[in-house]
């Protein structure tokens, strides 16, 4: 793991230098000019707002909700210090450097095996969308990576004893989740699928476990939300629980504009022109309301044209192929990333399910293989049904990669076998239908 963490830390150092002290619009990082202008509004003391009209429908001046308040609150304590968008750019690709493929090893090899963990460790040191995006001065790093410490500890606490241990875990499990929250409040809508998870994955303890497991770790989750309710709702005058985004984003991907073809944010000239004017005079929190109930309408008004639309954005958010609408930078992300593992996630699912073929059905579901499985199905279908974006699979991207681990590991030892390289002393041959039983 030593070799794989300087690889992966080399790599994003290298991306982070390469994008430098220029904040630009780069393909899929345009929301890093947001969050750039917004910590420096903040450090200069104007708070949450910006100096001129920005996207997507906020006055100048005017407070906004629409973005994270915890990354902008990173980027503005750096500027605090330093008004250097690399310093920002260099901690981050080392924090995530660091953590990232950890985590990716520590998930593999509780799911599959210490081999997997560390193949599907190397894939995320050296994943090409992961890499670019460790630089940009946007959400995707950290959330990616609290993403997967949430899948981790949640896997941690499904085996874990009643006591002070499953104690520690949960309140790891509350701070991490609250981390994914605040850096994108979407995750919200995950909590649900995760403790249902949970439930029936734990092996001691039953119901009353998960139970205090889930009012202990989604309690601190409120309680880190709370601030940001409270100063949402002293500055809009009405309630606020944390971001006014979800209204703006279902309204934008659902107008009857589109018919049933999708299409993708990059070839769209102008989603303002798709609000009502009259609407345009309302305040951010007050416009996002008005616009999600509309978007909603629009689903009740037509429910099978909202289908076929969703349905269409289904190849847009799973893109592995080169395009001739995208920029040679995206194209070779895309496909030196998802284009060259999709291969491999698929392989290793196959093995996957061919190892837990004949199980009962909530012994199967009970695995960490499900909880990864079951996370990149919800989690696709929430993006699919709303908004989809290629950045936005990221986080599938990697709770599917140990599962490309688990193929690699299988490869890796059928060589093994073939080339002789066994001795009568060696274990057995590695099953990759069930992981290895082995202390934390």
């Amino acid at each position: 793991m030593i070799v794989v963490t300087t690889v992966s830390v080399l790599a994003r150092v290298l991306a982070a230098f390469a994008l430098g002290n220029e904040i630009a619009p780069l393909p899929g990082t345009a929301d890093q000019v947001s969050y750039h202008a917004l910590a420096q509004r903040v450090v200069s003391g104007y708070g949450f707002s910006f100096g001129s009209n920005w996207w997507p429908m906020t006055a100048a001046d005017a407070p906004t909700a629409h973005w994270s308040f915890l990354y902008t609150g990173f980027l503005a304590a750096i500027y605090a210090v330093v008004q250097a968008p690399l310093a920002a750019r260099l901690l981050q690709a080392l924090v995530v450097g660091i953590l990232h493929p950890f985590l990716a090893y520590r998930i593999g090899k509780q799911a599959f095996g210490d081999m997997a963990g560390l193949v599907a460790a190397g894939m995320t040191a050296l994943y090409t969308y992961f890499i670019y995006y460790s630089g940009t001065l946007m959400t995707e790093p950290f959330y990616i990576t609290a993403v997967l410490g949430v899948l981790y500890l949640a896997i941690r606490l499904a085996g874990a004893e009643p006591g002070r241990e499953s104690l520690r875990l949960t309140v790891w499990l509350g701070l991490v989740m609250g981390t994914a929250v605040l850096l994108r409040q979407l995750f919200l809508l995950l909590i649900p699928v995760l403790f249902f998870w949970l439930w029936v994955a734990r092996k001691s303890g039953g119901t009353a476990a998960v139970l205090r497991i889930g009012l202990v770790s989604t309690g601190i989750v409120a309680l880190m939300i709370l601030p940001f309710t409270v100063y949402n709702s002293a500055r809009f005058d009405r309630f606020v629980l944390l971001n006014t985004n979800a209204g703006y984003a279902f309204y934008l991907a659902n107008h009857p504009f589109y018919g049933t073809d999708f299409i993708p944010a990059s070839e769209m000239d102008n989603y303002q022109a798709l609000v009502p004017a009259e609407l345009r005079d309302l305040d951010e929190a007050s416009l996002d309301q008005v616009l999600l109930r509309r978007g909603l309408g629009f689903v009740a008004d037509d429910p099978v044209r909202y289908l076929l639309l969703s349905l269409d954005r289904i190849p847009e958010y799973f893109k592995f192929w080169p395009s001739p609408d995208s920029g040679m930078l995206s194209n070779i992300a895309r496909v030196t990333s998802f284009g060259l593992t999709l291969p491999w996630m698929l392989a290793g699912l196959w093995i996957w399910l061919r190892g837990r073929w004949g199980d009962r059905f909530r012994d199967a579901l009970g695995t960490p293989g499900s909880l990864l499985l079951f996370f990149a199905l919800v989690y696709s279908a929430l993006h699919v049904f709303s908004w989809a974006l290629v950045r936005y699979r990221l986080p599938v991207d990697a709770a599917l990669l140990p599962f490309a681990g688990l193929a690699g590991a299988a490869l890796i030892e059928r060589f093994a076998r073939h080339a002789g390289n066994r001795s009568d002393n060696t274990p057995p041959p590695f099953d990759p239908g069930v992981p290895r039983q082995e202390a934390e």
